[in-house]
Order: C-alpha cells, then sequence, then structure tokens
C-alpha cells in the first residue's frame, strides 16, 4: 500500500529545494567573478557551495520533548 504524501508537504519541499538551488547558483556566480581565494577542483567548490547554500536555505526541523 502506498502512502500519499500531504501536497503541502511537497509545495514546501518543492520550494525549498528551489531555494537552494538559486542560493548554489549565486554563490557560484560571485565565486566565478570574483575568483576562488583557494586553490581547489572545481568539484570541489562546487560542492562547498552546495552544502553552503544548504545550510543557509534548508529548515532543521527538531522532533523531541522539552524537559524542564
Amino acid at each position: 500500500m502506498k502512502q500519499t504524501i500531504d501536497p503541502g508537504e511537497l509545495i514546501h519541499r518543492f520550494n525549498e529545494d528551489e531555494a537552494v538551488w538559486r542560493r548554489c547558483d549565486h554563490k557560484r556566480e560571485l565565486r566565478r567573478l570574483l575568483g576562488s581565494p583557494l586553490p581547489l577542483a572545481e568539484a570541489v567548490l562546487e560542492r562547498l557551495d552546495w552544502l553552503e547554500a544548504e545550510a543557509e536555505c534548508r529548515q532543521t526541523r527538531c522532533i523531541g520533548r522539552l524537559t524542564p
């Protein structure tokens, strides 16, 4: 039996992914214009841009119980 995914959740995921892609593209463009201060391979710099964009744009959802 397939589980159905809430349309609101799909919209949220799409918007979050789009924000990460745009931020990563912006970082890539800045690096291209300003030059990279690090002598690293392009693939490594792309990965660093992606990780930074995810850290800036993705929400961290925590599930737990508040203890006094």
